[in-house]
């Protein structure tokens, strides 16, 4: 069947093939078949061969099993038939979960974390299975561990996120970049700035260079306290490791010192963002000079 190039054919033959006495397809013929329909967008024909296999058409295998997972959780029609196959393999004695399954439902769940009053909803399954891994034996490598600390700082469930934080190197895990930049990031979102800002020099510490968006948080919620000092000094250290703030990073900043009677110092800040290689554009500098101006008049 792979090497038919119009997938219409091959699903053809592979019905044809069924039809054959004495023949039974088997988890291979299935797993290729539903990966042609799934790459042709055949999307169809590929959820009912996904039913078929659900009904125990074929004896399966984990990769059968995880292969469909995947796709399911990549169709918004099909998300909950993919926590049915995480279900069937619970219940079964030779395909129990892997640390891929658990990784892939992980992922798929992340990406309903969009607003704050819809994380919370979610955050009860990412627990589950977090639960249900541990119960089944199941090691976590740290990309798994790190979507289940992203579900909670997403949450801002700081307690729960430092405790799988800390849980990692019971795992013979270490906690990353991403690990301390989503911390970081959760932390000053809850309004708990200093422990975001703690865990930013622990991480700077050990030469992890936070993500872009945790760089931006901290800056932004650093100049909010009227901690212009340590939202400057981030700020450069930010530029220093290429990575480049945003327009509203540098308003917080400039704008904030305005406000509170450091005019000159905004003035003089900005020139040296501009004298800066790559700091900001011509755009973002006349912004940011007008924004300045308009507020030093007033």
């Amino acid at each position: 069947m792979r090497s038919q190039t119009d997938p219409d054919l091959a699903l053809d033959i592979f019905r044809w093939t069924a039809q054959q006495r004495n023949y039974r397809h088997n988890h291979i013929t299935y797993h290729t078949i539903i990966q042609i329909a799934f790459s042709e967008k055949r999307f169809g024909p590929a959820e009912a061969l996904i039913e078929e296999v659900f009904a125990g058409a074929c004896n399966c295998n984990v990769a059968l099993y995880n292969s469909i997972i995947r796709y399911c959780c990549s169709r918004r029609t099909l998300f909950n038939r993919g926590f049915d196959f995480y279900k069937k393999m619970l219940r079964s004695e030779e395909c129990k979960p892997s640390i891929q399954t658990y990784t892939l439902l992980l992922s798929a769940l992340l990406k309903k974390f969009n607003k704050l009053n819809v994380c919370y909803v979610y955050l009860h399954a990412v627990r589950s299975l977090h639960k249900q891994m541990k119960a089944s034996g199941v090691i976590p490598d740290v990309y798994a561990l790190n979507l289940i600390l992203k579900a909670y700082c997403k949450c801002l469930e700081m307690d729960g996120a430092i405790r799988v934080f800390r849980e990692m190197g019971l795992y013979g895990c270490e906690a990353n970049e991403y690990s301390y930049s989503y911390v970081v990031k959760g932390f000053c979102e809850k309004g708990r700035v200093e422990q975001g800002f703690e865990y930013f020099k622990e991480m700077r510490g050990r030469d992890f260079v936070p993500t872009s968006s945790a760089y931006m948080i901290l800056i932004c919620s650093l100049a909010m306290e009227l901690r212009f000092g340590e939202a400057v000094d981030v700020m450069f250290d930010m530029l220093g490791n290429s990575r480049v703030p945003d327009l509203l990073t540098y308003k917080t900043v400039l704008e904030g010192l305005c406000r509170e009677g450091k005019g000159d110092e905004a003035f003089e800040l900005l020139e040296e963002l501009r004298k800066k290689n790559g700091a900001m554009g011509d755009k973002t500098y006349r912004t940011l000079l007008d924004g300045l101006h308009f507020l030093s008049r007033e």
